[in-house]
């Protein structure tokens, strides 16, 4: 399809009733996922676009052949050449924009608080399409994670917002946001159910890692307030091989391509190898493993709000590397506690958790999700606004 040059906003008539549904990241795929499902379910017109922000194969493509999802509709290739957060930003939106204008969808959904999602938003926001925002309304009040500034700038020009909880909606209203605040409980609960039933059937990575269901840990650490400080990444390390030996449980540390980088730029590779089988550094893996592993561990260390989500729903205690969180829920229930990167905290905060009650219910919804997001998101694209 030609594209007009001059054309730089949509016009209600120009619409189509299809929806876009846009995805970059691994936190953004799994979450997707049921959406996708439940709009393949009924027979939805709608489009998935990936940004390409995660471009090696275990962080992208691997999710889709993992969780039985159709190959994206369209996908970014220009991204993984960028470095920046304005450049990589950009690239997308430019991209993403292009898409719009050729399929002119009436709702283009975004989730969460990655960079594909803050260009999702803005593209479909200037060309005058809906945007809908499913995980909205979540806060850190962190204003040095980039995270934050894409949740708060998402928010604020999305016409439909899907809040997890009241806590979510709490926020929205106290913010005047200008669109309509729906609590639709997260999709991730959703996704972790349906999931996991995938990951019990295909996943063998207990047996391939010789592990036994609750005899390890799991860490995970790619937030750049850790991962690109050479003390903060060094003393998360030595915390966790201190938590590791105090305990006697061995960590198998799943490092982001972003962290093994870092890793090896600030010489701490010997750190890591000193601890031998008490710190087992191993490369990502796809995310049916990674549920499978975390469903199975005794603990989770982790700097990640997706991991904190899903460590939450499976049951699994957690220890969050950071000063604060956007999932207080969790902090409240017992099922997490903040360490932050020193190491004393760390190891005080595992063997606290390793105590912790468990049985608590999700606060993040009562997995149909989904269906509830979809119901609204036909409505949008039938020209039902109400």
């Amino acid at each position: 399809m030609t594209i007009d040059p001059t054309l730089k906003t949509l016009g209600e008539d120009e619409l189509k009733n299809r929806i876009a549904v846009t995805v970059g990241t691994r936190p953004g795929i799994v979450m997707f996922s049921p959406i996708i499902r439940e709009l393949q379910r009924r027979g939805a017109d709608f489009f998935v676009i990936h940004t390409g922000q995660h471009y090696s194969y275990n962080m992208d493509q691997a999710f889709f052949d993992d969780l039985e999802l159709r190959e994206p509709d369209y996908k970014l290739d220009t991204v993984k050449t960028c470095i920046y957060h304005g450049e990589q930003t950009a690239e997308m939106l430019k991209g993403i924009e292009r898409v719009l204008l050729e399929e002119r969808p009436r709702l283009v959904l975004v989730g969460g608080d990655a960079n594909t999602n803050l260009a999702g938003a803005l593209a479909a926001r200037k060309l005058r399409v809906s945007v809908g925002h499913v995980e909205a309304g979540e806060r850190s009040y962190d204003w040095r994670m980039p995270e934050e500034h894409n949740r708060v700038m998402i928010d604020h020009i999305s016409d439909v917002l899907f809040v997890t909880n009241e806590k979510g909606r709490d926020n929205l209203v106290g913010e005047s946001v200008r669109g309509r605040i729906i609590v639709s409980g997260n999709p991730i609960v959703d996704a972790a159910r349906q999931n996991l039933g995938i990951a019990e059937r295909k996943s063998r990575i207990l047996d391939e890692f010789g592990l036994r269901r609750g005899g390890y840990f799991v860490l995970t650490l790619h937030r750049e307030e850790n991962v690109d400080s050479r003390d903060n990444l060094s003393d998360a390390l030595r915390g966790v091989r201190e938590a590791a030996e105090m305990t006697g449980v061995p960590v198998q540390f799943m490092a982001h391509p972003r962290t093994l980088k870092r890793i090896r730029e600030f010489g701490l590779e010997e750190l890591v190898e000193a601890a031998g089988d008490e710190l087992r550094m191993r490369e990502a893996i796809g995310y049916l493993d990674f549920l499978k592993l975390v469903s199975g561990a005794a603990l989770v260390l982790t700097d990640s709000g997706g991991v904190q989500q899903e460590a939450c729903i499976l049951g699994v205690p957690c220890v969050t590397l950071r000063e604060n969180t956007e999932w207080t829920e969790t902090l409240e229930l017992g099922a997490n506690t903040l360490a932050g990167t020193e190491p004393r905290r760390i190891v005080d905060a595992v063997r606290g958790m390793i105590g912790a009650r468990k049985g608590w219910e999700t606060p993040f919804g009562d997995g149909k999700s989904a269906e509830r997001i979809v119901d609204v998101a036909l409505d949008i694209s039938a020209g039902d606004q109400e």
